[in-house]
């Protein structure tokens, strides 16, 4: 579960990374200079990274906090796996 305060942080980061995939989708179809079109895609990338970030922070600080003070090594192994599978996907 996302806190309120995250959320409406993430919220903003992923509804101005959409408004903008607009933009670069516009911008594309009319031909617009290359530099401008790849400078506003890298801002829609820092936005969704963003957003990123603080999904995973607030996931190790409720979800995998719950799940390691609750000493259930299958509720820890599993979630140890899902982060991981998250980092990996993230990295690539």
């Amino acid at each position: 579960m996302i806190k309120e305060d995250k959320k409406k942080s993430i919220l903003i980061s992923l509804k101005k990374a959409s408004s903008l995939l607009k933009k670069i989708t516009e911008m594309v179809e009319n031909d617009h200079y290359c530099i401008e079109v790849m400078q506003q895609n890298l801002a829609v990338i820092g936005l969704l990274r963003s957003a990123h970030e603080k999904l995973m922070s607030n996931h190790f600080n409720t979800c995998f906090k719950s799940a390691v003070l609750a000493k259930d090594e299958r509720k820890q192994k599993k979630m140890t796996e899902e982060i991981l599978k998250v980092i990996n996907i993230y990295n690539k």
